[in-house]
């Protein structure tokens, strides 16, 4: 049992470690909240990946938050590891958060975009859309101030979801959170939505090749089908 660990560490990628990069965000983000704009990587990655891949790849290997909730709860054993809710894993709950999330995320634009026509600066972290923490210990003078409103509106928003994720962590088991993560469900969206439409294609394929065998009078053979749906 110790050779398999000990094998197992000797076989971690550099992926591995990317809950570094998810601490390391919070903790420049509370010295200098301008740092807030790099966790835009964690938004437009997945998304990216997901269109470009035939599976959740971020979630899968390079989500870093996932990784720190697995750390924490597994090998500190912070976590409960009670299995969570079925409604935390209900398609209603999970595109209910999302759409939630969605409406925060634009009204924090919305926010941004009255800074940027002239509106005071807020100097507050938003920590579960409703607790305003001050946060004037950082000096954003040299940086327009939209660009500081919308790092403080980011900081909340990652805040926020690792707070709730944290929160879940203890409660169930330790990755609990990626049940009703807002990009995991977007993420799954667009695979399904690729694979729908590659299944809609196979299938169109498949419909014209055993057409034209049918039309040419040559009766299609196991290996035609095979070779055709296949693709052997």
């Amino acid at each position: 049992m110790k050779q398999l660990k000990q094998l197992k560490q000797l076989k971690k990628r550099w992926y591995d470690y990317l809950w570094i990069a998810s601490l390391l965000y919070l903790a420049l983000g509370f010295f200098n909240i301008l740092f807030a704009w790099l966790g835009l990587i964690c938004f437009l990655l997945p998304l990216a990946l997901s269109s470009s891949s035939k599976d959740k790849v971020y979630c899968n290997k390079f989500c870093g938050r996932g990784q720190l909730f697995e750390l924490l709860g597994g090998r500190f054993n912070l976590s409960r590891r009670n299995n969570p809710p079925l409604f935390l894993r209900s398609a209603w709950f999970r595109y209910s958060f999302l759409t939630f999330f969605m409406a925060m995320f634009g009204l924090m634009i919305f926010t941004t975009l009255l800074v940027f026509q002239g509106k005071p600066l807020s100097e507050t972290v938003k920590l579960l859309w409703v607790f305003n923490l001050p946060w004037r210990w950082t000096h954003t003078d040299w940086v327009f101030p939209w660009v500081a409103q919308f790092a403080f509106g980011f900081y909340g928003v990652m805040l926020t979801s690792t707070v709730l994720g944290l929160i879940t962590m203890i409660l169930f088991k330790p990755r609990s959170w990626c049940a009703y993560c807002p990009m995991g469900t977007m993420t799954q969206c667009i695979c399904k939505l690729k694979y729908r439409k590659e299944e809609s294609v196979f299938e169109r394929e498949s419909e014209s090749n055993r057409g034209a065998f049918k039309n040419s009078g040559k009766p299609a053979s196991v290996a035609d089908y095979v070779r055709f749906d296949g693709e052997q």
